[in-house]
């Protein structure tokens, strides 16, 4: 099951997601200038995918998405966290 919560640190927002199981999913998705953010792969790795791209990426990646990028999440591991930090308040 996948679950998230909200994040404030100072005047940074985000949200952290658990992945409690292998293969969990955070559905493909876009962001606007709004709500464009980076994604911080905090423990265990993910499958990241897109309309032309898929990768695996490890505890310590960083992702630094763009607007309008279709992107998703599948756990690859248990337990697995990733935290993201939104880029600009408008």
């Amino acid at each position: 099951m996948l679950l998230s919560k909200s994040l404030a640190i100072g005047d940074s927002l985000g949200t952290i997601y658990d992945f409690e199981k292998k293969g969990d999913i955070l559905d493909k998705h876009t962001h606007t200038r709004r709500d464009v953010h980076y994604s911080i792969v905090a423990r265990g790795s993910f499958k990241v995918y897109g309309d032309d791209f898929e990768q695996a990426v490890p505890a310590g990646t960083v992702l630094d998405w763009e607007e309008g990028v279709n992107h998703g999440f599948i756990a690859l591991e248990d337990n697995s966290r990733l935290i993201n930090i939104i880029k600009y308040r408008v």
